[in-house]
């Protein structure tokens, strides 16, 4: 059995599950490599990475490069020795990183390669009505999530899925896969194979101002599925239209109800405990909101401190 000396690469939290696991099982962790710690949020506080605040109160060794080609950088890498790298959630890696171990750089990516490949395969895949996702190990190689798979994991994703709940499951079933993947190359007994390039690929690019505004033209059911992709971030937004000012608010949660009706769509109804937004084919029954300067509510909450004109519409 070959002896691995692992250098762990990652930032948020869905990489803490993975090295968490490694630390449980006692793999021998030489480096953590994360981000730089950056100023957040309102007050502009320092923020360490969610890798970094675990690693550290592991007694792990963190790096914090800002370049991954700086020279001291690669010095201190390779004096970790390591002969195995494990990325989970980080940026690209230049050559240089990923080609320095023995035993190679291997990423893991919370999609069934090649499908999905990018920044936000479990947004996308909810985003996009998938019935099944799962996670997959491979080697790095020069392009953005191509190389040679090691070994996939596939389940079933839930009726209502929601990035949050599928994040979580898909960090469980990662960790285990990487340990599994460790194992392989510890016996030896890896054999990767080269991902088959086909025509109905989809991709998962980076979540954007634009492409996280929900299109009120589409149908219902895909406007639900668009709104529980990206809850509880960054959160389907939409312009609201209401006594003659227009808002940016956030969508976490809501329901499609089938229903016949001439309404424009986008058309708001409220009473007193609800809300509804015509939609294609029916409305959208909103459970839970934001609108600029308060925080998250579900739409009863909402409602007992906030009125809708009669002409109030989203789009």
């Amino acid at each position: 059995m070959r002896d691995l000396r692992i250098v762990f690469m990652g930032t948020p939290g869905f990489a803490v599950g993975v090295l968490q696991k490694l630390v449980e099982e006692k793999k021998n962790i030489v480096g953590v490599i994360t981000s730089p710690d950056r100023p957040a949020g309102r007050g502009r506080k320092v923020k360490e990475s969610d890798v970094k605040q675990y690693a550290t109160s592991q007694n792990l060794p963190v790096l914090q490069p800002t370049n991954l080609k700086d020279l001291d950088f690669l010095e201190e890498l390779k004096s970790l020795q390591a002969n195995l790298h494990i990325v989970v959630a980080f940026r690209m890696l230049p050559k240089v990183v990923w080609n320095m171990p023995a035993f190679g750089t291997f990423n893991l990516h919370a999609s069934l390669l090649p499908q999905y490949r990018g920044a936000a395969p479990i947004n996308w895949a909810i985003i996009n009505e998938e019935t099944k996702t799962g996670v997959t190990t491979f080697f790095i190689d020069d392009k953005i999530d191509t190389g040679a798979i090691i070994v996939r994991k596939e389940i079933s994703l839930t009726k209502r899925e929601t990035v949050g709940s599928l994040h979580n499951t898909l960090m469980s079933l990662g960790a285990d896969l990487v340990i599994e993947t460790i194992s392989l190359i510890e016996n030896g007994k890896a054999t990767p194979t080269e991902q088959t390039e086909t025509n109905n690929l989809r991709n998962a690019p980076k979540l954007t101002k634009e492409n996280t505004k929900i299109d009120w033209s589409l149908s219902g059911k895909k406007i639900d599925a668009f709104i529980r992709g990206l809850n509880p971030y960054p959160a389907a937004w939409s312009l609201l239209y209401n006594n003659e000012e227009e808002l940016k608010v956030k969508i976490y949660n809501a329901l499609f109800e089938t229903e016949e009706h001439t309404l424009e769509i986008g058309k708001i109804i409220t009473t007193k405990k609800e809300m509804k937004i015509a939609v294609y084919s029916g409305y959208l029954i909103i459970e839970e909101m934001q609108i600029p300067g308060k925080r998250k509510m579900d739409i009863k909450s909402l409602l007992n401190g906030y009125s809708f004109s009669e002409n109030s519409k989203m789009m």
